[in-house]
């Protein structure tokens, strides 16, 4: 190999250096897939270009709402610059979705291997649960997909790309590899990172969060997770189904606290199950680096204990990334929720707009991603859009599935909305009873019109059917709608048509029964 060549295929420490420690960790075990992931998302060779002019838009940050936006203002035909420190990309593609979802499969299948027995199918030989091979296609996977994201990806778009720290000079322009970007407007896009936990000893025991469980390569033997909210569920249910004694430790006294208790103790149940131990409701006082492992003693109500194990995993939220970013320069307010924005996504600073994880609550890739458009239509064309005006569906990926959009119950109770729900065992569904699924739809509707508010549902596919409501909801669709909408036999999503029978029952008042009654003797007599 030529030095050119050996150049190029800089990994691992050669780029930490260049870039800090975090992507270190990302790029992590140096092999040829996390290899292909930073040719993609971080090219050793990138060379910034030399800015010239005045730009349209220049974006800082490089996940999902910085690429939405680039790619969106290029294609309009803007001047744009995008500026990433670490990978684009940003968390879903890296550390979050993509790796996540990719293991959960893995997971899956491990399951659905050990249950085939119940559908007639039996292994001949012991089931191998090989979690190195699951974590290298998943390294496999987030690679392929890494070309959507990558560099020279949004070159194509018409982007010009730096690669970099970027800061604000002034309220007008960014500062990048000694490079001045001048910009009509920006959009600040740097997501968050995972929380570091309050909790005495944690750093000197070690711990993973999103940031790094991903560059495992060894299956933990046994694994605490600190953490009772999506990332932790989601992540105990896959390292269990691989072999590990998996325990979740949370001060909160269910597991997704934003669900309805119901849903809470589905996957409760479902989760003890399957061997995860769950102490809820619980304060984890220190943690300790032992000579067997990695202790964390915990106070409950009836006495203290502690867990030992191998590794510990914290999912306790997370923070914007705002460091760094001198918006002091900017005149742009932030605070330790993140970049302070109105309704249509304007800072303080009237050119400068922030869309995703950086300044909002609901810290998911497709809120970003409508975020990104919102501050896109508004900062370049004069758009009155409004965040506010977003119905925003979200999916917990356990098995079973959780997802929901809309109101809660109790949320239009708060708001004076004469409101009635509906729920319905999927067992009461054909095709789930044929899949061997579990869980229940539910919607919230206005008790008169039938204007459909909110929608949860619990299955294997949830999902994937959740966006049917998303639509109703944000179109102020009726439950009639979906009742005289034809769904396909046998399917899942025959929930929300069955839903929307019962909606109609309800209607049918012994009044109305009566009129019906005698209206269909007066035909029957008329022959």
């Amino acid at each position: 190999m030529n030095p050119e060549e050996t150049k190029a295929r800089q990994t691992g420490s050669d780029i930490a250096e260049r870039d800090g420690k975090l992507t270190q960790r990302l790029i992590l075990p140096d092999d040829r897939y996390n290899r292909e992931l930073v040719d993609n998302v971080h090219p050793p060779r990138w060379t910034n270009p030399t800015p010239a002019g005045r730009y349209n838009l220049v974006v800082l940050g490089a996940g999902t709402a910085g690429l939405v936006s680039a790619v969106g203002a290029a294609l309009l035909g803007a001047r744009v610059a995008i500026v990433e420190k670490y990978l684009m990309g940003g968390d879903c593609l890296n550390l979050g979705c993509v790796p996540s979802k990719a293991l959960l499969r893995a997971a899956s299948a491990a399951v659905e291997a050990r249950e085939a027995a119940a559908f007639g199918i039996r292994a001949r030989s012991q089931i191998d649960l090989d979690f190195a091979a699951a974590m290298e296609r998943m390294r496999k996977v987030r690679a392929s997909i890494s070309r959507h994201d990558s560099a020279e990806q949004l070159v194509k778009f018409g982007a010009e790309v730096y690669f970099g720290e970027g800061k604000f000079v002034s309220p007008e322009a960014v500062e990048v590899d000694g490079r001045r970007l001048s910009f009509s407007r920006a959009l600040i896009a740097t997501g968050a990172r995972a929380a570091k936990p309050s909790i005495s000893g944690v750093a000197e025991t070690g711990y993973l969060t999103n940031e790094t469980v991903f560059s495992l390569t060894a299956l933990p033997r046994r694994l605490v997770v600190i953490g009772g909210g999506p990332l932790g569920c989601e992540l105990a249910q896959a390292f269990r189904r691989f072999g590990s004694e998996v325990s979740i430790v949370s001060r909160g006294r269910k597991l997704l606290p934003r669900e309805d208790d119901d849903v809470s103790a589905l996957l409760s149940a479902r989760f003890q199950s399957e061997g995860i131990r769950l102490l809820l409701g619980v304060k984890i006082q220190r943690a300790e680096k032992r000579s067997d492992g990695k202790a964390i003693i915990v106070e409950g109500e009836s006495a203290d204990r502690e867990l030992i194990a191998d590794e510990l995993l914290v999912g306790v939220g997370r923070v914007p990334n705002v460091e760094g970013l001198n918006l002091d320069a900017a005149a742009v307010k932030f605070d330790d929720k993140g970049v302070k924005v109105d309704d249509r996504l304007r800072t303080t600073n009237r050119r400068i707009y922030a869309a995703g994880d950086v300044c909002s609550a609901y810290k998911f890739t497709h809120m970003a991603d409508a975020m990104a458009r919102i501050a896109l239509q508004n900062a370049l064309f004069f758009g009155r859009k409004k965040a506010s005006a977003l119905i925003i569906p979200w999916c917990t990926y356990t098995q079973p599935e959780i997802a929901h959009v809309g109101l809660y119950e109790k949320d239009a109770r708060e708001r004076g909305i004469d409101v009635v729900t509906f729920t319905l065992p999927l067992e009461e569904v054909d095709r789930p009873v044929i899949d061997g699924d579990e869980g229940f739809g539910r919607v919230h509707v206005e008790r008169r019109s039938g204007r459909i508010l909110g929608a949860t549902l619990v299955g294997r596919h949830a999902g994937e059917m959740i966006a049917e409501m998303s639509l109703a909801i944000s179109t102020g669709r009726t439950l009639g709608t979906i009742s005289n909408t034809i769904h396909p036999y046998p399917t899942e999503g025959e929930i929300w048509k069955r839903l929307a029978d019962e909606w109609n029952l309800s209607r049918l008042t012994p009044r109305l029964r009566r009129l019906f009654e005698g209206y269909l003797r007066l035909r029957r007599s008329l022959g």
